[in-house]
């Protein structure tokens, strides 16, 4: 399978950060434990570059089907780096064609942050391979039908506004997205300062069943 089959079956694509190395190895570990197979780290701290090496470390032995892509890559040289260290897939919360030219030629998958119908068709031209709808919580569902009526071959992925519900999760596959990605609905402050592992795994299980329902 390859790493597009792997986005488009995802449906659900984890969004974490965090300082602490190990903290990150098992928030990932237990996602997989709750079923999901594809997990965006970002880059949003000093330490993020060393941490996601840690998960491609601990990956072989923790979550071996796991793949694991990089998220706030805004430069290209931060793009090659954590192509290096391994990232399956780079997203961006904005537009920066250098960015995609540096995945196309490491056929490494490139999905650019967009909130307008004209930087979507942009980022596809370009050659994104996924287009992320951001912030999610501004445009709404019905921006998405917008686009899918007029770009119906875009592969959205909209991140922010997101919540683990039915109602939720409904309005967003029914107005045509491809995948969501979820941070803070999946992985509860609380959970993370008790490291309730249990709790996060549970939390991503409930959810990937309200997928599959809804699907």
């Amino acid at each position: 399978m390859t790493t597009t089959d792997q986005l488009l079956q995802a449906g659900i694509v984890p969004v974490f950060s965090h300082a602490d190395a190990d903290i990150s190895v098992q928030v990932v570990r237990a996602s997989y434990a709750g079923g999901i197979r594809v997990f965006e780290y970002t880059n949003r701290n000093a330490s993020a570059l060393d941490n996601f090496k840690r998960l491609v470390a601990a990956k072989a032995d923790h979550f071996p089907d796991m793949l694991l892509g990089i998220g706030t890559i805004w430069q290209p040289e931060h793009a090659r780096q954590f192509i290096e260290a391994g990232a399956a897939f780079v997203v961006a919360p904005g537009l920066n064609p250098a960015v995609g030219d540096v995945c196309r030629t490491q056929n490494v998958p490139w999905l650019p942050g967009c909130m307008t119908v004209s930087e979507v068709f942009q980022a596809m031209q370009a050659g994104a391979d996924f287009v992320k709808i951001f912030p999610g919580e501004v445009v709404g569902p019905a921006f998405v039908r917008s686009v899918k009526s007029v770009l119906p071959t875009a592969r959205l992925m909209v991140t922010g506004g997101v919540e683990p519900t039915e109602a939720s999760l409904s309005a967003w596959f029914g107005a045509g997205v491809t995948a969501v990605g979820m941070g803070s609905q999946l992985f509860q402050k609380q959970a993370i300062a008790e490291q309730n592992w249990k709790a996060i795994e549970q939390m991503v299980s409930r959810t990937l069943t309200i997928l599959e329902q809804i699907r």
